[in-house]
Order: C-alpha cells, then sequence, then structure tokens
C-alpha cells in the first residue's frame, strides 16, 4: 500500500477576491449614505430661534424631516406626503426599535398646519421623540 505525502493531497486555497469587493461595495456604500444623511441636515433653511435647548447625541438614529417656506414636506431628498411619511417612520421604527427620533427642520415661516401632520404621522408610527431644529438666540441682557 502506497502512503501518502504532501504532495498527494489538495490545498486548499481562498479566494479573497469576492471578500474584497465586498469590502470596497461597503465602503463606497458609507461614504455615499452618510454624504446624504449630511446634505439633508445643512439644507439651507431660516430655522426659529431659541434661548434654550439641548443638542441630541448624534449616536441616536433619527428621520429627518425638513419643511422648506412652500410648505413642502422633504425626507431623505425627496418630497412625501403625511401618508408616505407614516410609512417611511414606520418602517425605521421597526428597523431601529423603540429609540427612533423624528427630527423636524422647519422653516420659522411655516404655518403650524404644515408642521402638524408630521407630529401626528410620528405618533401613528409609535415614535414619541419629536424635536425641533432651532438656531441659537442671541441672549440680551
Amino acid at each position: 500500500m502506497r502512503s501518502s505525502n504532501a504532495r498527494d493531497r489538495a490545498t486548499v486555497d481562498f479566494n479573497m477576491t469576492p471578500m474584497i469587493d465586498v469590502t470596497f461595495l461597503l465602503i463606497i456604500f458609507f461614504l455615499v449614505s452618510s454624504h446624504l444623511a449630511q446634505q439633508e441636515v445643512q439644507m439651507e433653511l431660516e430655522l426659529p430661534s431659541a434661548e434654550t435647548g439641548s443638542r441630541s447625541d448624534d449616536q441616536t438614529r433619527r428621520v429627518v424631516v425638513n419643511v422648506l417656506p412652500q410648505g413642502t414636506i422633504l425626507t431623505g431628498g425627496k418630497r412625501v406626503d403625511p401618508g408616505e411619511l407614516q410609512r417611511i417612520i414606520e418602517f425605521e421604527r421597526q428597523q431601529v426599535g423603540e429609540n427612533l427620533e423624528v427630527r423636524i427642520r422647519a422653516d420659522r415661516h411655516v404655518p403650524y398646519r404644515v408642521v402638524e401632520p408630521i407630529m401626528i404621522a410620528a405618533a401613528r408610527a409609535g415614535v414619541w421623540r419629536v424635536t425641533f431644529a432651532v438656531s441659537p438666540r442671541e441672549r440680551t441682557g
């Protein structure tokens, strides 16, 4: 009987190409998504001013809703109606859980009747953390 040696055994090699491809795709995805998220928060709006308030931590997952001066509601860079906004918030809540925040960035000249449906959509989706983006007011005194 012939004994086997190291040359007769098949060597197992790992093909690293698919893993490298996936890694680069993930890097590109996160770079693009973080850039889009920054663009949404940096949209030029004349925010209301406030003397007091607190900054929220950046670790919280949030849905940012921009309300333009004409009353147009934008989230994720696209125009949505309150019903569609509720579905978006419900989907995000299912993904994240209870720790979801809805941040409303409304122009200071937008009437409350435009902002109210956003708050109702968040409540119907089960999200109770609704915050408003404001700019700091200079204190006089």
